[in-house]
């Protein structure tokens, strides 16, 4: 099993740039794909970026693409998602999920969310 850890959330200027962190507590990411998914208040719960297993493939919400970049550094157990240009739009809780890299549909595991709010 695996426990995503996040971290580096927080207040941020409409235009600035924030990253954030997901550890792979208790396994490692070379095991998991991993997504990124934000939720809004009011809102449902969407996919914002995805990396696999590998660390090649990546995928975004359209729109994120352009502004938002998924990665992995394998040495440090790592995934980041760096954000760009931030909009008031992008404020929502941001969660690190997890899936079995033998699995599709669904992430089994996941991190409690770190608050990541864009004031303009």
């Amino acid at each position: 099993q695996v426990q995503p850890v996040e971290s580096g959330g927080g207040l941020v200027q409409a235009g600035d740039s924030m990253r954030l962190s997901c550890v792979a507590s208790g396994n490692t990411w070379r095991n998991y794909d991993a997504g990124w998914f934000r939720q809004a208040p009011g809102k449902e719960r969407e996919f914002v970026a995805g990396i696999n297993w590998t660390g090649v493939t990546t995928s975004y919400a359209d729109s994120v693409k352009g502004r938002f970049t998924i990665s992995r550094d394998t040495a440090k157990n790592t995934v980041y998602l760096q954000m760009n240009s931030l909009k008031p739009e992008d404020t929502a809780v941001y969660h690190c999920a997890a899936r079995g890299a033998w699995k599709t549909g669904e992430y089994d595991y996941w991190g409690q969310g770190t608050q990541v709010t864009v004031f303009s």
